[in-house]
């Protein structure tokens, strides 16, 4: 869009645009500081103004036991995503309680919003610092003061704070969220919609080029955001661009990005750290009656087949319920099964979570819809369906009655939804083993690597985010890497973890996402990384491993598409539109990618430079010297498992001296590594079908070095 015809849009938005909130926000602000040192008043009046505006007081604490309140959440009550009605209602009850003389607003243009889910600044009681809600009120504070002076002490105060404020759980963005709702004409508002319009060369006035450079990277520290708003405020006086305050280029960022986004899935006025997925809890026909077919069909199916149409037919929910009444019983309302199949076929969206639930008091699975609503003829029974990948399975006692209903979004209900995560994620029925602690101690009890190795990976991994495990064939780099994560994760929690194998034809198509041929022509799929990243995205406290085995027999370039970028640690959470899908995508920033690769595969190119760049890499070295496997050996107590070990360590030698070979073409550990008894033939086998066949291939060309070293194998064993 050129400069000219942005300048014309947005001086039409200036005769729409309403700030009349500034006013009773300010006020507010000044109001609440009075009860910095009378919380529990405070709290009682939050109560009061609830009950007034005969609504339920958002959910603050496990056991709704409200001890302490921050001032920013209080605002964050009434500035979540719900509906100017409900906003002015809360308003009017606060005016009413808090004897606020500003009118209350009937508009809230330039007002960023926070997602229902993540609307409070702090965590819950025993997730949180001791000191976190009082670091909160001492921004709010110096930040009032700052305000009318624009000076010291208030301004190091407020630096000191901001930067402690910003280490703290639940923060991220939303601070300038609420510094930007107390002052809005002092402190600049940084949701994903702003920083959006700020990257926009054509939006801004070309001061701001350097003032908000990389703003996508990270939330910056106390001093330069302050540095910011100074300098922003300073750029605004220009009369370049028709905004000159922050509430007006709040509102032009909304207004402009909302026009030219009308086909996009991107949130509008939300924090970038806040997830688009919605929360579904539903029941596989009655009593779950379908649920064994459904999981193996790896979809979800919902009933009505007498309708005899594609639910997509309907052009309102009006017209399925009249319809409803026509086939069946014109008496009922049908009020809740037309919502229902409405949902079912066009407000349930790729990515959105399942709870699979029997009867009203169980859950038996959790999955990720992968699919768009299909109206699948060819099935007897249950023929409006939508793909979903099923990862959690198993049975859990639900901690209240579930609701009656086939299908309900439980988006709002945050509490709720928390409660059924940690229920099916901690608590895996079906996989014991997910159940069981893992700790670094466990970890360098099977692993053959000493503890300063193992530290350096988890640097690594902390550090770049992804790592490439390099080695000969055998060192156990599969082993390491699965039991690498679980030691992060503090347990073998395999929901968290997911391996996958390149090869020559494996494409972008698989990773993330592409076209499939169904009966009737084509079909968009989710591949193995998109579902992944989906699942992690919406349980973004804990780490996640992808686990890339073979990674460099695939084609990386095409395998990752557009994502090489935002695998970098510092892309992490940056959004860029899919190549098949008009969606922002983003690689959560709480995934660990693990690639291995085998420095033996002679067939193949070496990583290209673009990849390889974004990741750290570890050599594995075969482990025959190391203590634990010194401990195996004396374990297994058998002098022929010992004689060939020790050839296999002189052939490894040999190996590594070797021009054409070198220390990338040693025979590793794993392949001498069993849970059974050591036997003659178990040796026997190891040495004709693994390890000969091995330096065959090795030296095709030297067929008397391959017989003296098979003699001196072969008689290790005799």
């Amino acid at each position: 869009m050129e400069k000219q015809k942005v300048s014309e849009m947005q001086k039409n938005h200036a005769q729409e645009a309403n700030y009349q909130w500034i006013h009773f926000y300010t006020e507010f602000a000044d109001v609440l500081l009075n009860y910095k040192s009378n919380r529990t008043d405070l709290i009682k009046k939050i109560r009061e103004v609830f009950m007034l505006a005969n609504m339920k007081l958002p959910k603050l604490e496990k056991d709704d036991n409200i001890e302490d309140i921050d001032p920013f959440t209080i605002f964050a009550l009434f500035n979540k995503g719900n509906s100017n009605n409900s906003k002015i209602k809360i308003l009017n009850s606060i005016a009413k309680i808090f004897d606020i003389q500003n009118p209350v607003p009937s508009a809230f243009d330039g007002v960023p919003t926070v997602y229902n889910l993540k609307a409070a600044f702090y965590c819950f009681r025993d997730e949180r610092g001791k000191h976190d809600i009082d670091n909160l009120w001492e921004v709010f504070d110096n930040a009032i003061h700052y305000s009318k002076t624009l000076s010291y002490p208030y301004k190091d105060n407020l630096k000191k704070y901001y930067d402690k404020v910003k280490t703290q759980k639940c923060i991220g963005w939303n601070i300038t969220i609420g510094l930007y709702w107390i002052r809005p004409n002092i402190f600049i508002n940084l949701d994903s919609r702003n920083r959006e319009f700020l990257s926009n060369a054509n939006n801004m006035p070309h001061y701001f080029t350097t003032i908000f450079a990389n703003i996508e990277k990270e939330l910056p520290n106390g001093s330069k955001y302050l540095f910011m708003c100074e300098q922003a405020r300073n750029a605004l006086k220009n009369k370049e661009y028709p905004y000159h305050s922050f509430p007006e280029l709040s509102y032009y960022a909304w207004k402009t990005t909302k026009e030219d986004t009308k086909t996009n899935t991107a949130p509008l006025s939300i924090d970038s750290n806040i997830k688009e997925t919605a929360y579904w809890i539903y029941s596989p026909g009655d009593n779950a009656s379908m649920w064994e077919e459904f999981r193996q069909l790896g979809i979800m199916g919902i009933g009505w087949d007498g309708l005899g149409y594609n639910l997509k037919d309907f052009a309102t929910k009006q017209d399925i319920k009249e319809y409803l009444k026509k086939i069946y019983d014109a008496k009922d309302s049908y009020k809740n099964d037309a919502h229902c199949l409405w949902q079912f076929a066009n407000e349930i969206k790729i990515g959105d979570i399942i709870f699979a639930k029997k009867g009203v008091h169980r859950i038996i699975g959790k999955g990720v819809v992968t699919s768009d609503y299909i109206y699948d003829t060819s099935r007897k029974s249950y023929i409006h369906v939508r793909k979903v990948d099923w990862q959690n399975i198993g049975e859990w006692e639900l901690p209240r009655q579930a609701v009656m209903k086939t299908l309900t979004n439980i988006t709002s209900y945050n509490n709720y939804v928390q409660e059924l995560l940690a229920l099916v994620t901690n608590e895996i029925k079906d996989e014991p083993e997910q159940e069981i602690k893992y700790t670094k101690t466990d970890f360098l009890n099977e692993v053959y690597i000493n503890e300063s190795s193992y530290d350096t990976l988890v640097d690594l991994l902390d550090m770049k985010y992804n790592i490439i495990l390099q080695g000969a064939p055998g060192v156990g780099k599969t082993f390491i890497a699965k039991r690498l994560a679980y030691s992060i994760m503090g347990e073998k929690d395999t929901s968290r973890v997911s391996m996958v194998q390149f090869h020559q034809n494996y494409s972008y198509e698989d990773f993330i996402q592409g076209y499939r041929p169904v009966e009737n022509g084509f079909k968009l799929e989710s591949g193995s990384f998109y579902k992944f990243c989906k699942a992690a995205e919406i349980d973004d406290e804990r780490p996640y491993f992808f686990i890339i085995d073979e990674i460099n027999r695939g084609n990386l370039s095409k395998i990752f598409g557009e994502l090489m970028m935002l695998i970098e640690c510092d892309k992490r959470g940056d959004k860029l539109k899919l190549l098949y899908k008009d969606e922002w995508f983003t690689v959560p920033k709480n995934i660990r990618i693990i690639g291995m690769m085998n420095t033996a595969d002679r067939s193949l190119a070496m990583i290209d430079y673009a990849l390889r760049r974004r990741f750290a890499f570890f050599d594995v070295a075969p482990a025959f010297d190391s203590d634990g496997f010194k401990q195996y050996l004396t374990e297994k107590n058998n002098s022929k498992f010992d004689k060939l070990i020790s050839v296999i360590k002189t052939l490894n030698d040999t190996i590594s001296n070797d021009e054409s070979l070198g220390d990338g073409f040693r025979i590793g550990h794993s392949y001498f590594c069993t849970n059974k008894e050591i036997t003659d033939n178990w040796l026997q086998s190891i040495i004709e079908y693994e390890i000969i066949p091995l330096i065959k291939e090795y030296w095709f060309d030297e067929p008397t070095k391959v017989r003296d070293w098979s003699a001196n194998l072969r008689g290790a064993i005799k």
